[in-house]
């Protein structure tokens, strides 16, 4: 056997064994992950937990918009 013909048995044995060792993973992978959880979380689940403020609609500060713009 020459040396090319000994490069692609072994470039062939290296993809098996690389194949058969992330197989698991790559199967993991590449599916989805599906929640079996249906059921709808309750409305007002974080009632009086948090009160928003009369102004929250209110346009923000000129120094906080130049930081959002780079300025």
């Amino acid at each position: 056997m020459n040396t090319s013909e000994e490069l692609e048995q072994n470039s062939k044995v290296i993809v098996e064994v690389a194949s058969n060792y992330h197989s698991d993973k790559l199967d993991a992978e590449a599916r989805p992950a599906v929640s079996n959880n249906k059921q709808l979380r309750p409305f007002g689940l974080c009632a009086g937990k948090f009160i928003v403020p009369d102004d929250f609609d209110s346009p923000l500060p000129e120094e906080i918009l130049s930081a959002f713009e780079g300025k």
